[in-house]
C-alpha cells in the first residue's frame, strides 16, 4: 500500500513563514519608535496614536478580509493581501509626519487584517481535526519567533542604515512570501498534484472547495460561543499589543537600556511567546486526544495561560532590578501565548468551512482591545506612569481566564453543518 504524501505537513510550514513574515512587518515599528519620536519630535501620546492607527485598520477589516477568504478561497486571497502589506510596510520608509505615517499604518493594518482568518481557512481543509490545536500554536508561534527576531535585526539595520531602511526590506520579504504561496498553495487536496490517494483519504476532505458559497452570518453572529470567544479575544489582544508596540519603548525610557540592549532584551519575551504558543497547542491536542474531552482540554491549557500570565505581569513590572523584570515577563508571555493554539483551534472545532469568518469575528474583537491598548498606555504613562498599564493588564488576564472557562469548543455552531473529520483522530 502506498504511504500517504506529506503535503499537509509543507503547507503547515508554508503557513509558519508567512505568520513569521506577518509580525515582521508588523513589529518593525516598535525598535524604531525612539529614533522616530527622534527625528520628528512626536510626543508619547502622539506615538500612541500613530501606533494605534494599525491596529484600527487591523480591526475593523477582519470581517471582510475573512469573508474575502471565504468567497475567493485562501489561495488567492492570501496572496492578494500580502502583496498589499508589502507595499504599505514600504511606503512607510517615506512618511514626512505624523498625519502620513499613520495614514500608511492604516492601510498596512487593513492588508494584514486578513492574513491569520484566510490562514485558519486555509488549514481547515488540510489539517487533520487531531491536528488542529498544534497547526495553530506552531503557525502561531511561527509569528512570536519572527516577532522576536524582529527588534535585534532591526536594530542592527537601523544602526548601519537608519530606520526608513528597515522597513524597506521587510516589505520585500512579504512580496517574496506571496508568490511562493500563490505558487505552492491550493484551496484542497484534491488541486494539489502532488497529493496522493492516500493522504487525500486520510484528510477526508471533498473534492472541491466551497469557494462562493454564502457565508452563514446569522448563525455566527447568533452564538454565544462566538461572543464569549470574541471577549476572551478582546482581553488578549488589549495584554499582547501593550508588549508588541510599547516594550521596547519601555526599556529604553523605564529601564534603561541602552539601543543595542534594549533590541536584545526586547526580543527575548516574545521568543519565550513563541514557546508558549508551541506548548500550549500541543499539551491542548494531547489533552482532547487522551481524554476525548474538547471542552476541557482548550479551556484548561488556556486558563491556566491567563492566570499564570497575571501572575508574573504584577512581579515584572514591580522589581527594582531591569533584568528582572525582563525574565518575568518572559514568564508572562509565554503564559499568556500558551492560550493560543486553544483560542484559535476554536473556530475550527466550532465553525466548519466558516472558520475563517469565526475567526473573523474572534480577531476583530481581539484587535479592538489591541487598538485601545497602545493609546490607552499612552496616557496611563502620561498621568500615573509605567506601573499603571501593566497592573491593568494583569486584571484584564484575570477577565480573560473567567471568559475562557464559559467557552465549550464542542458545541458547534447549530446551523453549520461540519464536515467529518477524515481519517485517524
Amino acid at each position: 500500500m502506498t504511504p500517504p504524501t506529506r503535503v499537509r505537513q509543507r503547507i503547515l510550514w508554508l503557513t509558519v513563514a508567512g505568520y513569521m513574515v506577518t509580525y515582521m512587518d508588523r513589529l518593525v515599528m516598535s525598535p524604531a519608535v525612539p529614533a522616530i519620536q527622534k527625528e520628528f519630535g512626536f510626543s508619547l501620546v502622539t506615538m500612541g496614536w500613530i501606533l494605534s492607527s494599525f491596529r484600527w485598520g487591523y480591526a475593523l477589516f477582519q470581517i471582510p478580509a475573512g469573508w474575502l477568504g471565504d468567497r475567493i478561497g485562501p489561495r488567492r486571497a492570501l496572496a492578494l493581501i500580502a502583496a498589499w502589506w508589502s507595499a504599505f510596510t514600504s511606503l512607510q520608509a517615506v512618511s514626512w509626519n505624523a498625519g502620513s505615517l499613520a495614514v500608511f499604518r492604516f492601510l498596512f493594518g487593513v492588508g494584514q487584517a486578513g492574513a491569520f482568518p484566510i490562514a485558519t481557512r486555509a488549514l481547515s481543509r488540510w489539517m487533520l481535526a487531531s491536528e488542529r490545536g498544534y497547526a495553530q500554536g506552531i503557525t502561531h508561534a511561527g509569528s512570536r519567533v519572527g516577532g522576536a527576531v524582529t527588534p535585534y535585526v532591526a536594530v542592527l539595520i537601523m544602526t548601519a542604515a537608519g530606520w526608513r531602511a528597515t522597513f524597506l526590506l521587510f516589505g520585500a520579504i512579504a512580496l517574496a512570501w506571496a508568490a511562493l504561496w500563490y505558487w505552492y498553495y491550493r484551496d484542497t487536496p484534491a488541486e494539489h498534484g502532488a497529493v496522493n490517494q492516500a493522504e487525500r483519504e486520510l484528510i477526508g476532505a471533498p473534492a472541491r472547495a466551497t469557494r462562493g458559497a454564502p457565508v452563514p452570518w446569522r448563525a455566527i453572529l447568533a452564538s454565544a460561543n462566538v461572543w464569549t470567544l470574541s471577549a476572551m479575544y478582546f482581553c488578549f489582544g488589549y495584554c499582547v499589543a501593550m508588549y508588541q508596540d510599547w516594550f521596547p519603548k519601555y526599556l529604553h525610557d523605564r529601564r534603561g537600556f541602552k539601543l543595542r540592549e534594549m533590541g536584545f532584551y526586547a526580543s527575548l519575551p516574545l521568543a519565550a511567546g513563541a514557546l508558549g504558543n508551541l506548548a500550549g497547542g500541543w499539551l491542548s491536542d494531547l489533552w482532547a486526544k487522551r481524554t476525548g474531552d474538547l471542552r476541557n482540554a482548550r479551556r484548561g491549557v488556556a486558563v491556566a495561560g491567563f492566570l499564570g500570565g497575571a501572575a508574573a505581569i504584577l512581579p515584572a513590572t514591580f522589581t527594582a532590578n531591569p533584568y528582572t523584570s525582563v525574565w518575568y515577563t518572559c514568564l508572562a508571555l509565554f503564559a499568556l501565548e500558551s492560550t493560543v493554539g486553544a483560542a484559535w483551534a476554536i473556530p475550527m472545532d466550532i465553525g466548519a468551512d466558516s472558520a475563517g469568518s469565526v475567526a473573523a469575528v474572534m480577531n476583530t474583537c481581539g484587535n479592538i482591545g489591541g487598538a485601545l491598548s497602545p493609546l490607552l498606555l499612552a496616557y496611563l504613562v502620561r498621568s500615573w506612569g509605567w506601573e499603571t498599564p501593566f497592573t491593568v493588564a494583569a486584571a484584564v488576564s484575570v477577565a480573560a481566564a473567567v471568559l475562557f472557562w464559559n467557552i465549550d469548543a464542542s458545541r458547534s455552531i447549530p446551523a453549520l453543518h461540519p464536515r467529518p473529520p477524515g481519517g485517524r483522530t
